[in-house]
């Protein structure tokens, strides 16, 4: 990554962060800034981390929008640590369920370790990245150790969190082994001195209670949490999960995972781009000025964060074969059977084609349907009479409502 001015750092690292109060996303803003600079100043690299409970097998995109975060960090120098929950995990994370989470056993934890990484790398730094395990250091806690850490935290702050009181509320059980979720967690970050840790938003108290409270009981500085958003899944509403069926696995194919992303909703996209993409804030900046201009074909602008996400986790390659795909399955789909065939010998630009093909009465009318939106190329929507088209591959031209033609170069 270019050098960039700690302002710049500031506003990449906070992209894509969800704190639900202004007041606190200044805060962490603020604290991670004096990091920043004193990181800078010098020259010791910031102790970063995420943890994964692994409680299946595989991943998907959605759990990668934190390691998305922590490769921000490694291309700006700092130390990460891909940290894998093998005891924690054990447990179980209450923070997002409303009932509580079935225990796994130490086999089921390790056998589901043993890939997690290797998937992890399809984004991480391979070279800048340490993998451990929080049972190096919570499985040698004693049990006065735990009463300990247990000193700090009242039962109120449990029972008002919000998962936690909607089960009060309803009569359902809480138990007690669940909040020593937090406990652990936090001392993950006692154990590793961490600056700065990453989780999503449904981590606020596991973080910035138990882990920071915990942190300054044992004489270190608190860290720093950033909370990126939670991605949506491919239905473009609820939180992207294997057991609703609405996830992108990253070990998907190419063709697999351009499709699905193209099944994402319109809506759905700006957050695609914030999340899943490598985009940087002037980036997106300009992506999203695209997304809310009616003038551009949202096909289009989906195309764009599918071949990109496609690239992140295969290659640009495997990208360009994966559109190849969707395109000839789209015809497939959308276009009448016999279209007719035309091969094109004089210019490329899209009105002379348009004429030398018979599919308008006259330029002028070409030109007139192309401003209004009438003319599709391969289903993208073209919005300059002035566009050459590229006919290495045949392409599927769309005039008006019912006039097709597939377009070849002589």
């Amino acid at each position: 990554m270019a050098t960039m001015t700690i302002d710049e750092q500031v506003a990449l690292l906070m992209q894509g962060t969800d704190y639900g109060d202004p007041q606190i996303a200044a805060t962490m803003a603020r604290e991670l800034r004096v990091r920043l600079e004193e990181s800078a100043r010098t020259g010791k690299p910031l102790k970063v981390y995420c943890g994964y409970d692994p409680r299946t097998s595989d991943l998907h995109i959605g759990h990668t929008i934190t390691m998305r975060k922590l490769r921000q960090f490694q291309e700006l120098g700092h130390d990460v640590t891909f940290l894998i929950g093998t005891y924690t995990s054990l447990l179980g994370d209450p923070s997002d369920k409303d009932k509580l989470r079935p225990q796994l056993t130490s086999e089921q934890v390790a056998a589901n370790s043993r890939t997690y990484s290797e998937q992890a790398f399809k984004i991480l730094d391979r070279s800048r990245t340490q993998v451990r395990f929080n049972a190096e250091w919570l499985s040698e806690l004693s049990f006065l150790d735990v009463i300990k850490l247990a000193e700090n935290f009242t039962l109120q702050q449990f029972l008002t969190r919000e998962n936690f009181a909607q089960r009060l509320e309803k009569g359902d059980p809480i138990y007690l082994h669940e909040t020593f979720y937090a406990l652990m967690q936090g001392y993950d970050a006692v154990a590793q001195d961490t600056d700065v840790q990453v989780g999503g938003t449904d981590q606020f108290f596991n973080v910035l209670t138990a882990g920071r409270k915990l942190q300054q009981a044992a004489g270190k500085r608190p860290q720093i949490g950033v909370f990126v958003k939670i991605l949506p899944g491919t239905d473009g509403v609820i939180k992207m999960s294997k057991s609703l069926g609405n996830h992108i696995p990253i070990l998907s194919t190419p063709e697999d995972m351009y499709g699905k992303v193209m099944s994402v909703p319109d809506a759905a996209m700006p957050l695609y781009f914030e999340l899943a993409t490598r985009y940087t804030p002037p980036m997106l900046a300009d992506v999203l000025k695209r997304i809310a201009d009616p003038a551009n074909n949202p096909r289009d602008l989906k195309m764009e964060l599918a071949r990109e996400i496609v690239t992140i986790f295969h290659d640009a390659d495997a990208a360009a074969r994966a559109e190849r795909d969707f395109i000839t399955r789209f015809r497939e789909r959308e276009v009448p059977e016999n279209i007719p065939d035309v091969t094109v010998t004089g210019s490329l630009n899209i009105v002379d084609v348009i004429a030398e093909a018979k599919l308008a009465k006259s330029k002028g009318e070409a030109r007139r349907l192309i401003e209004g939106g009438g003319v599709t190329v391969d289903g993208r929507k073209v919005a300059d009479w002035k566009e050459t088209l590229d006919l290495a591959q045949p392409v599927v031209l769309k005039v008006g409502k019912r006039q097709y033609a597939r377009v070849h170069k002589g």
